[in-house]
């Protein structure tokens, strides 16, 4: 199959219309918009519905519907927008429904600016609305993992009865790279026994509900939902280690900024000096044994967190290293983007202070 030139945004609303999903509820902002445009033309095409709601807050509600119905069905937003969908997140995933959602993360706080980011890091992996759930969070690096991942999104939703959020930045969205539309391998999924598709007089009508008015009801439900998690943990958590077998320093950094990183690690390499990396492709389930294993490495010096935000993702590396080795934080945030020869220095300087 040849590769074809995409845009990262139109490749993954193609993506998920490869994947099945034919229903696409969301409202416009940037830098996220080319995926409500690219579904508004492709989605009737294929038999599908488009339908540009009245805000944020309609379109998770929309969602809602539709995922209950058994549905595939995608929502996508950037950050402001996503802190408008919390609530309806929240009630998806009390629900124990399956859609995926896209965030294309912008600098902020606030309404901030439309320049790449990665500070919504909190808000997707500790649960940006409220009550106790997770979300699985897929963070691809290139567009072609964007679109590989955002097929197999729909599975992992499926499978888990959960929303699956796709957190890329706005870099990932908006620039384009040689891409190819494959299969994922094939899951064995559950048939959708619990949806509102109507009894044809044959059994009881399903009920969709996320309200439990009795305390100890709700807290059954809410062990149910994390033996789930735990499920979860076991068998999705997603890494990829880059040059870590020893290794002096090691980064750990996601999506786009991952990419600056292994050009710093090269950097190093021409230096004399030894740097890995561990690359969360799972920001949850967070892959904490990959961080264990190389805080048990005798060669391991540091670790340094590299992101596009103040540093959210470092409280998770500081736990998954417990204390072994220290753990650095180098970022730029607001939409800068860190660069190569900044994060050799900082590792430069961190490693003197280890010596």
């Amino acid at each position: 199959m040849a590769k074809e030139l995409w845009k990262g945004n139109e490749a993954i609303a193609e993506a998920a219309i490869k994947a099945g999903c034919r229903y696409f509820f969301g409202y416009p902002i940037t830098p996220q918009n080319e995926i409500p445009e690219y579904m508004s033309l492709r989605l009737p095409q294929e038999g599908g519905v488009f339908l540009q709601a009245e805000s944020e807050v309609a379109a998770i509600n929309m969602v809602y519907g539709g995922a209950g119905s058994g549905a595939r069905v995608m929502t996508s937003s950037s950050s402001p927008g996503i802190s408008l969908k919390a609530e309806g997140i929240s009630y998806i995933a009390g629900a124990e429904l399956p859609c995926v959602i896209v965030n294309i993360v912008r600098g902020g706080p606030g309404l901030g600016g439309i320049q790449p980011a990665q500070s919504d890091y909190y808000q997707a992996t500790k649960g940006g609305g409220h009550g106790d759930y997770r979300l699985i969070v897929i963070a691809p690096s290139s567009v072609q993992e964007a679109v590989d991942l955002t097929q197999e999104a729909f599975d992992m939703a499926d499978q888990y009865r959960i929303p699956v959020m796709i957190m890329g930045d706005g870099m990932i969205g908006q620039m384009m790279e040689p891409v190819e539309f494959r299969p994922v391998a094939k899951r064995t999924l559950p048939e959708k026994t619990w949806a509102t598709v109507g009894t044809a007089g044959k059994r009881e009508p399903n009920i969709i509900n996320s309200l439990f008015i009795d305390p100890q009801e709700c807290e059954n439900h809410n062990i149910k939902l994390f033996k789930k998690y735990d499920e979860i943990t076991a068998n999705e958590t997603r890494v990829e280690n880059y040059n870590v077998e020893g290794a002096e320093i090691v980064f750990v950094a996601y999506g786009t900024t991952a990419r600056i990183v292994r050009n710093a690690i090269n950097k190093l390499a021409e230096e004399g000096i030894k740097a890995g990396m561990i690359r969360p492709i799972t920001l949850w389930p967070f892959p904490t044994e990959a961080i264990e294993a190389a805080a048990n490495q005798a060669s391991v010096k540091a670790f340094i967190s590299v992101e596009m935000s103040m540093g959210q993702m470092i409280d998770d590396v500081k736990i998954a290293s417990n204390g072994k080795k220290p753990v650095h934080f180098y970022g730029r945030t607001g939409g800068m983007i860190p660069t190569p020869a900044a994060i050799v220095e900082h590792a430069k300087k961190v490693l003197g202070g280890a010596k």
